[in-house]
């Protein structure tokens, strides 16, 4: 089967906003995105980061640079403000060229980001 464009979500939260470990977190939920999914480098073509409001100490692309990331497109964008919405929340959007099923992805959900997506099989 040929590679198709396919897109993985993620999410994960921060317990404080300091850009260490805004970092720190980031990283982790895209080394396991990655890992958990095989993917290459070479099968990225961009991510999507979004935070929620109330993170302001660093871009999370950033830290997405820091683990060899820099030369896929990377863009941040706000959260949406929703009443009620998980707080100091960042969610990911990778895009990559996969032969895989959609339903054989494995989508990442990480910390107090776990009970967002509880439909998706882990």
């Amino acid at each position: 089967m040929p590679a198709r464009l396919r897109a993985l979500r993620g999410a994960t939260t921060v317990d404080r906003d300091s850009a260490d470990h805004v970092a720190e977190r980031v990283v982790a939920l895209v080394e396991e995105m990655l890992g958990r999914n095989s993917i290459a480098h070479d099968e990225l073509v961009s991510i999507l980061f979004t935070a929620t409001d109330d993170i302001h100490s660093v871009f999370p692309a950033t830290a997405a640079r820091t683990i060899g990331l820099g030369d896929v497109p990377l863009i941040c964008a706000r959260e949406l403000d929703i009443a009620g919405a998980t707080p100091r929340c960042i969610r990911v959007m990778m895009h990559l060229y996969t032969e895989a099923e959609p339903a054989s992805l494995h989508h990442v959900y990480l910390e107090g980001a776990r009970g967002l997506r509880d439909d998706l099989p882990e």
